[in-house]
């Protein structure tokens, strides 16, 4: 298959980078199918998920956890309720505190999202051995914890620019 003008230009580019430029073009390139592959940060099946994991959570707990600003999340909230898979309660210890709870049809959505996320998650890492995955974890963990203490003063805003020239964290905490 004869490859389009963008392509041709995109690979003598990346054939006449560095070995750093072809990492960060590479690590870019993996952000970008990421992005593609997951609804976002605030996402409902994301949301449900996070339930899932954690039972229940403060409406604010949530929003810290999936660093998003409260407007966008209370949006996304308020669809699930109308949906009827979550539920919000007011917190026993705290009143001015919402507690959200996913109600039994959430608890069957979010499994079945649970369940396509691990799915999807096994056929990212197909083209890898065991062994490879290994030395890939191992590599990625040293790098990660080398950039967090490296970076750990950067503003968030300063290491979440996409390339597009939106505002986006990088790091998704899904895996956990």
């Amino acid at each position: 298959m004869k490859k389009n003008f963008r392509e041709e230009f995109r690979q003598a580019h990346y054939d006449a980078t560095d070995r750093n430029d072809k990492l960060m073009i590479n690590f870019w390139d993996i952000d970008h199918i990421m992005h593609s592959l997951y609804e976002g940060r605030g996402s409902q099946k994301r949301i449900l998920i996070i339930l899932l994991e954690f039972g229940t959570i403060t409406q604010r707990g949530l929003t810290e956890w999936l660093g998003i600003q409260p407007g966008s999340a209370s949006e996304v909230i308020t669809k699930l309720e109308k949906s009827g898979l979550i539920a919000r309660t007011e917190n026993p210890v705290d009143r001015r505190t919402t507690d959200i709870t996913l109600t039994e049809q959430g608890r069957i959505k979010a499994e079945e999202a649970a369940q396509q996320r691990k799915v999807r998650h096994e056929q990212m890492f197909m083209c890898l051995t065991e062994e490879e995955k290994t030395a890939l974890l191992t590599l990625l963990e040293k790098l990660n914890a080398d950039w967090r203490e490296r970076y750990k003063n950067m503003d968030d805003h300063s290491h979440g620019r996409h390339r597009n020239g939106k505002h986006e964290h990088h790091h998704e905490r899904e895996g956990r």
